[in-house]
């Protein structure tokens, strides 16, 4: 039986094109390459699973390919690579420092990667200091970390920064998209919206979460399915909701909230996506905002019909009742309670417009 080998690593960029969503960066590197304004230290800095370590391999082994016939070599014994969460103390920086000395045997450069950068302790960042000021012509030394706000500002100042942003939705789901296709795995365009929202940013968490999907749902994923194995509340079920809520139907919304807390759904967080839905169908109000709606195509449909029955003021009223009831969330002491008054005064708005149609016409 063949080995599994996971998507985030099966499927890892080996050149700077197929790095996704970090265009700026990559477009940089490659013209300080072929420039020759590439500087000595380079701190690439950014959220988790966007790129950083993968183009610190990339620029690795492309700085020492020109005059080399074999593209496939990978200079793998001029790349160093140093988990500072693991080596952090003084005598490992003495120990990286003393192999700077000792010129590359092949290729041009050796290039020390250092991951976690932020996670040296004060005094092997003070002991790397002079090294990383003024190192040899044939080192080359990238610092990736998470975490910029940590390392000492004499480190940054001696250092080219880059900063890598979070992968947007879009991207993410254009790169599952192609993930998919490669793995003759079909899917609903929403299966694969609900898992790059679910990565928050993170295209290494996407394809890990993809992983998982596949393994649920075998060679279709569905957006139902995908849904239920990770936990998230479908749009549909805010779509009818809501439906309920303009229709003034107390106990129909109240029953339904009963059936989302029996499924296992946390109360908190489906108050934090009411809120978000009322704000999608916002922004469907308007032709100009409709590009601020991430959502697929079923649900681009299902936003935009939606959004026609709810009045603007009704929308705006309702996102203030659910970010209130938000805010108050974690303090209140029957919680329970707080949704369902939050859900009954969402249903009192159109049933008092209705009421009064004169103040709010």
């Amino acid at each position: 039986m063949e080995q599994f080998v996971v998507s985030a690593r099966k499927y890892r960029p080996q050149t700077f094109k197929d790095v996704v969503g970090q265009q700026a960066i990559t477009n940089t590197l490659v013209n300080a390459i072929e420039t020759n304004h590439l500087a000595q230290a380079l701190l690439f800095t950014g959220p988790r699973g966007v790129g950083k370590t993968t183009c610190a391999r990339i620029l690795a082994r492309k700085i020492n390919q020109p005059g080399y016939d074999d593209p496939n070599e990978d200079f793998t014994f001029n790349v160093f690579e140093l988990d500072a969460a693991s080596n952090n103390s003084v005598d490992d920086i003495r120990s990286l420092i003393e192999q700077v000395r000792i010129p590359p045997q092949t290729g041009k450069y050796k290039v020390y990667i250092i991951d976690e950068v932020h996670m040296l302790s004060t005094s092997a960042f003070n002991a790397f200091l002079k090294t990383l000021e003024e190192p040899p012509a044939h080192a080359i030394f990238i610092l990736a970390t998470t975490e910029k706000h940590k390392i000492l500002p004499t480190i940054l100042s001696r250092c080219q920064i880059f900063d890598f942003k979070r992968i947007t939705i879009k991207d993410a789901k254009e790169h599952l998209a192609e993930v998919a296709q490669s793995q003759n795995i079909t899917f609903e365009d929403d299966a694969l919206q609900i898992i790059a929202q679910k990565a928050d940013g993170a295209m290494r968490d996407a394809l890990s979460i993809f992983d998982r999907v596949v393994s649920f749902c075998g060679n279709h994923l569905t957006r139902k399915a995908v849904a239920e194995n990770l936990n998230v509340l479908d749009f549909e079920i805010y779509i009818t909701l809501t439906d309920a809520i303009l229709e003034n139907k107390i106990p129909d919304l109240l029953l339904q909230f009963d059936s989302i807390l029996a499924k296992g759904f946390d109360a908190h967080q489906f108050v934090i996506g009411l809120a978000s839905h009322f704000r999608d169908l916002l922004v469907c109000k308007n032709p100009n905002t409709l590009v601020l709606l991430e959502a697929g195509e079923i649900a681009q449909q299902l936003y935009r019909s939606q959004a026609e029955k709810a009045s603007t003021e009704f929308l705006l009223e309702a996102i203030d009742l659910a970010n209130t009831c938000d805010l108050k969330f974690k303090t209140s002491q029957n919680q329970r309670l707080l949704v369902e008054l939050c859900l009954m005064q969402l249903a009192s708005i159109t049933f008092e417009q209705k009421k009064n149609p004169i103040t709010h016409s």
